[in-house]
Formats: C-alpha cells, sequence, structure tokens
C-alpha cells in the first residue's frame, strides 16, 4: 500500500473495540494484527477484481453461474488464508529484532525474580523487619509507612501492591483507618509509580514500542516524558496529601466516618476479596526469613542498568542500548540471588531451577502481549496508519489539544479495557507520527499516552491492579473501586488542564 487510506486506521480501530467490548485485550490484538495484513494484502488491484466477480455473479448466465461463484468463493478464500498466515508470520519476526526479543525475556524473567524473593523469604524477611520496628504510632504515620513501601517496591505493580497489603493490613487494622483507605493507597502508588521508573518491565516496555515507531533513543523520550506524566504524578502526591491533611472526598470521608464511629472496617454486607486467594509463592519451610535475600537482587538490578547503559554505549551513559542493559541487569539480578541463596544453604540447585521457571512460566501472559503489541505496531507502520490519522488530525485538529485528546483517549480505552499496557500497544504507533507530522515535540504526546493509559489501570474495575489492590487489602472490590474513583477523577481532571497548557505552550 503505497498511501495510506482510510483502511489503514482499521488495525488499531478494531483491537479498540473489541478490546473494549469483549475485554479480552489478546484475541483483540490478534484480530487487529490480521486485519492489517487483510488490508494490505487487498490491494486496488485485488478489490477490483473481486468487484467485478461479484457483479459478473449477479449478471452471469445460468451456465457460468456456477463458475463466477467459485471464482469469487476461491478468492476472497485465499485472501483470507494468506492474510491468517502472513499475521502468523509477523509474530515470527517479532523475534528478528534484537531489541524486541530482550524486552521480552527481560520481562518474563521478572517474574523468575518476584519468585526468587518470595521463596527465598526475602519478602517475609523485608515485612517483618518493617512491622516489627513499631516505630508507627498514629495514622498518618501508618498511611506514610503504606505510601513508602508501595513506592519502594517497583519491579512490577502487582508485587508492589501484595506487600504493601500485607505489612499495613495489621497496622491499618490496629489503628482503625478504613480497608478501602488501604486499598487506595496500595494501588495509588503501583502503576503510577511503575510509569515513572524505566528500570523495570513497565520502562522496557515502552522504550521498545517506541523503537518500533522509528523512535531513536527510546529510553532517552522514555526519561524526558517523565516530568509530563502528570496522571502519574498527580496520583501519588494526591494520595500523599491525603495522608498527610488527612481530608477525604466523598465515598471515603464516609467509609473513615464508620470505621471511626463504628469500629467497623468494611461496611455491613460488604464482600471482601482475601489475599490468600492472590496467586503467590509460599516461603520455603525451615528456612529463616532475611530481608537482604529480597534487597540484594534488586540492588544488583538497579546497579547494573546504568551500568549497562555505560558499556554498551563505549563509556558514553546516552547512547547506550536500553534493551540490553535491562537484559544485563535482570541476569546479574538473578545470578547473584541464586549464588547466595546456595552458599546460604536456602536452596538446593533443583529448587533455584523449579522457581526460576515457575516465575517465568507466571508473567507469560505479560510476554505474550509484548510479543501481539510489537506486531501491531509493526503491521500499522506497514499501512501508515499513524500517518493517515496524523493528516487527518493535521487538517482539523488544533495543534494545541493533540495532547489533551491524546491522554483523553488514552483514559477512555484503558478504563474500558483495564489494561495500560494494551492502551500503549495501541496508541503509541498512533501518537508518535500524529506528533511528528503535526510539529509537536514527541515528549509531551508519548507523557500523554502513558498517563492515560495508567488511569485505566489505577482505577478501573477490570484492572488486575485494581482487583490485585481489593485482594491485598481484603476489602469490597466495588468499595475499593467506589471510594478510589473520584481522587483518580481529580488527578485526571488536573491533568487534563495542564496538558492544554502544554499544548498551548509547545504550539
Amino acid at each position: 500500500m503505497n498511501e495510506p487510506t482510510f483502511f489503514s486506521i482499521l488495525p488499531p480501530i478494531i483491537a479498540i473495540f473489541l478490546a473494549i467490548l469483549t475485554r479480552q485485550v489478546f484475541l483483540s490484538l490478534f484480530t487487529g494484527i490480521w486485519m492489517g495484513w487483510m488490508v494490505h494484502l487487498t490491494t486496488l488491484q485485488s478489490f477490483l477484481t473481486i468487484r467485478l466477480q461479484v457483479a459478473h455473479f449477479f449478471n452471469s448466465s445460468a451456465d457460468s453461474f456456477l463458475i463466477q461463484a467459485i471464482s469469487l468463493i476461491w478468492g476472497t478464500s485465499k485472501l483470507f488464508i494468506q492474510s491468517i498466515a502472513q499475521t502468523i508470520e509477523a509474530l515470527v519476526k517479532v523475534f528478528a529484532d534484537a531489541g524486541n526479543t530482550k524486552v521480552i525475556i527481560f520481562s518474563a524473567m521478572v517474574g523468575a525474580l518476584i519468585t526468587f524473593t518470595q521463596y527465598s523469604g526475602g519478602m517475609d524477611g523485608f515485612i517483618n523487619w518493617i512491622t516489627t520496628k513499631k516505630l508507627i504510632r498514629s495514622r498518618r504515620g501508618a498511611g506514610l509507612l503504606a505510601w513508602t513501601v508501595g513506592l519502594v517496591i517497583f519491579i512490577e505493580s502487582s508485587i508492589s501492591v501484595l506487600i504493601t497489603g500485607a505489612i499495613a493490613r495489621p497496622l491499618f487494622d490496629k489503628l482503625k483507618i478504613s480497608r478501602e483507605k488501604l486499598a487506595y493507597i496500595a494501588d495509588s502508588t503501583s502503576a503510577p509509580k511503575c510509569v515513572l521508573i524505566p528500570l523495570n518491565a513497565w520502562g522496557a516496555f515502552i522504550i521498545a514500542l517506541l523503537s518500533t515507531q522509528g523512535v531513536e533513543q527510546g529510553w532517552k523520550i522514555m526519561l524526558l516524558a517523565i516530568p509530563f506524566n502528570f496522571y502519574a504524578w498527580l496520583a501519588i502526591l494526591i494520595v500523599l496529601g491525603v495522608i498527610l491533611f488527612q481530608k477525604d472526598l466523598g465515598p471515603m470521608r464516609q467509609a473513615e466516618a464508620r470505621v471511626q464511629r463504628e469500629g467497623k472496617l468494611l461496611r455491613d454486607g460488604a464482600e471482601p476479596l482475601v489475599s490468600s486467594e492472590v496467586v503467590t509463592v509460599e516461603k520455603k519451610i525451615g528456612i529463616p526469613a532475611r530481608t537482604i535475600n529480597m534487597l540484594l537482587p534488586i540492588l544488583v538490578m538497579v546497579v547494573m542498568m546504568p551500568v549497562g547503559l555505560v558499556i554498551t554505549g563505549n563509556g558514553d551513559f546516552t547512547q547506550g542500548s536500553g534493551s540490553t542493559a535491562v537484559l544485563w541487569a535482570i541476569f546479574s539480578a538473578l545470578l547473584v540471588a541464586g549464588f547466595s541463596y546456595r552458599l546460604q544453604k536456602i536452596m538446593s540447585v533443583k529448587e533455584i531451577m523449579d522457581q526460576f521457571m515457575k516465575g517465568i512460566s507466571g508473567l507469560m501472559p505479560l510476554a505474550l502481549l509484548m510479543l501481539m503489541a510489537f506486531a501491531i505496531g509493526d503491521v500499522c507502520k506497514v499501512l501508515g496508519t499513524g500517518q493517515y490519522v496524523a493528516g487527518l488530525a493535521k487538517s482539523w485538529l488544533i495543534p494545541q489539544l493533540v495532547p489533551a485528546v491524546l491522554f483523553l483517549i488514552s483514559c477512555f480505552i484503558a478504563f474500558a479495557t483495564g489494561t495500560s499496557w494494551g492502551t500503549f500497544a495501541m496508541m503509541i504507533p498512533i501518537a508518535v507520527p500524529t506528533a511528528q507530522l503535526i510539529g509537536l515535540p514527541l515528549v509531551p504526546a508519548v507523557a500523554a499516552v502513558l498517563g492515560g493509559g495508567v488511569f485505566g489501570d489505577h482505577c478501573s474495575p477490570i484492572s488486575d491492579t485494581t482487583i490485585i489492590a481489593s485482594m491485598a487489602s481484603a476489602t469490597d472490590h466495588i468499595d475499593h473501586v467506589r471510594t478510589q474513583l473520584p481522587y483518580a477523577l481529580l488527578a485526571a481532571g488536573l491533568a487534563l488542564g495542564l496538558y492544554l497548557i502544554i499544548g498551548v505552550i509547545y504550539n
């Protein structure tokens, strides 16, 4: 397809529509990829051929009726089969890009690091160390503890929520703080924080998506976008303000009043989700719970990231390979963890390998999402989807509104589908060329998409992070969504205003 046409926007539109309608992100992305290759293979010539066949079908004589019908069916079937074959080939070709492969491997291995820290007793040791200090005696102090723990655990959003709930829930119950408040704090320091830190799977995924759109030094764009990710910052700061000033909004105020007046951590009739339902790895029986077994591998991973950038950049940090650096970092962390556990004689080689495979298998859905995200980005690039949308936007959309519009669309998709990563995969291939054609700096455009995506992950009732926050806090899921939503909408409204201002400044 030489010039992008209306049909070039069908793949992301269909993927978005199906994701919202079915809540099945994997199936929706696959369908979008297939539709993209269907459009690519359906050239103008083949379209006219099929059209002529249809015309002959309805105007032919009886003796050629069957021939025309067979010809029409054969042509359509051939196109369908070819597009399916091309879709499968496109998924395979994702691994032809070394950067994509490194990011997918890194993301799967994050699961191994999580199981290592749990099975070795490192996570229990960290929780015990925090809770046995007995330095927290006030409601404000308990809230600050939960907020701090949520920010410190940056490996993955779900594990951050689980640790925060495990540490803070007994303290919150003792100090008569509602379970809804705990779920809100844990949730607000998970996804909003993870998207601001490039040293995890979130950062690696976003950088790889930028690379598929031809953005050089995607990690640099990711870093520069951090100050412009207004929703994430506001979500974190608003929950901090709620903790410090002990001021609540709407349903949360009612929940806190219930606890203070009636001593009820949950409302009457609430159906709490319990953290034991979350799939976690239990500490090995009979070994000590040591904080170092969690902190050491995480520290190694953090240190190795900049080291990897310096080495791959031949001494120049800014020229380093982000995908290579994150892969080196996770490998180093796992190696150090494995050797440490063997030296302490708390895990055998077999146990280390078992936990390694268990952790990787646990994050296979995330790796599969990455695979499909890269594939739909590739087909959108082939079709010129971004260029077509950018051309439309340039003709009717005021450039000053672009960041705000990107943010609103991303918010809607993420809230409706419950996935920030799926939203990134659908919107970045559109946002990047749109910003480039209109002349808007890439950084605020990318930041707007990231912020909108996090909004949905933060407060959508079907988001896995939101569900896990309810589980970790042992609260009613709908109560958590209802009490958190006013704060999320406040942050989104303020972020929207800031994107309108940014749009004016940069145009």
